[in-house]
């Protein structure tokens, strides 16, 4: 089963405008998405979906394999769909260009899930919250699982709701990451489908699959991350680059 990643680098962002090409460590943000991504053992390919000519002309730069796409996609994955319309591939792994030092070894493990698992039709990342700051904070997405890791809901409330006060073992508290893995036929189909009322309620594309009657298959991860989407998250990961440099 072949599968290739594709990073959607889109230039608009509200909080931070033209981050995909934020400088760290004097490269941009994109280059080193791509460059982890390529060390990915899974994939075939890695394709950067552009809707920007700069972005385009920064990402063959530096050696990546680059398309143009609308820039009116509704949806990542309406982006990495179009991206891939013209690639032969049973596995399509979105991966976020706003995670500059997402680990390879996720990418491979998304992919495996699918490969092992012939159900879902979708793969994606979730880790344990680190405290009731997460499970309360709507910008962190939390998630439900079932006895074989298949997502049962996703939510930007606390969810499942504690009713005797603070939880205090949090380890079976999970909140996702975006980065997915798609059976390629099946991104086709979600991108026809329109918004479904959760998704629309929680502004959470996964929600449009699980409504449908879709397992999502989640893989654990305990690595930390640094999603980039604000200023203070930009200073955050140069930062935090400098430190593991060296």
């Amino acid at each position: 089963m072949k599968a290739v990643g594709v990073i959607p680098a889109r230039w608009a962002s509200t909080r931070l405008p033209g981050k995909i090409l934020s400088d760290i460590g004097g490269k941009p943000m994109l280059q080193h998405v791509w460059e982890r991504a390529k060390r990915a053992l899974e994939l075939a390919e890695v394709i950067v979906a552009c809707d920007e000519q700069a972005v385009l002309t920064v990402a063959r730069s530096f050696g990546a394999t680059a398309v143009m796409t609308r820039a009116d996609h509704p949806s990542g994955s309406d982006r990495v769909a179009e991206a891939v319309a013209n690639y032969a591939a049973d596995i399509v792994v979105n991966i976020q260009g706003d995670e500059p030092f997402i680990e390879p070894g996720l990418i491979d493990a998304l992919v495996s899930a699918l490969r092992k698992d012939p159900v879902p039709v979708m793969a994606t990342v979730i880790k344990a919250v680190t405290g009731q700051a997460d499970l309360v904070n709507p910008n962190i997405v939390k998630v439900v699982i079932d006895k074989d890791h298949n997502a049962l809901y996703f939510s930007r409330a606390a969810i499942p709701y504690h009713r005797d006060g603070e939880v205090s073992d949090y380890s079976r508290y999970f909140r996702h990451l975006g980065i997915y893995a798609y059976r390629s036929e099946f991104l086709k189909a979600l991108c026809r489908w329109p918004k479904s009322f959760l998704e629309q309620e929680e502004c959470l594309e996964q929600l449009r699959v699980l409504e449908q009657g879709y397992k999502i298959k989640t893989v654990r991860t305990e690595t930390d991350t640094i999603g980039v989407d604000t200023p203070e998250d930009l200073m955050k990961a140069r930062e935090y680059y400098e430190k593991t440099r060296r």
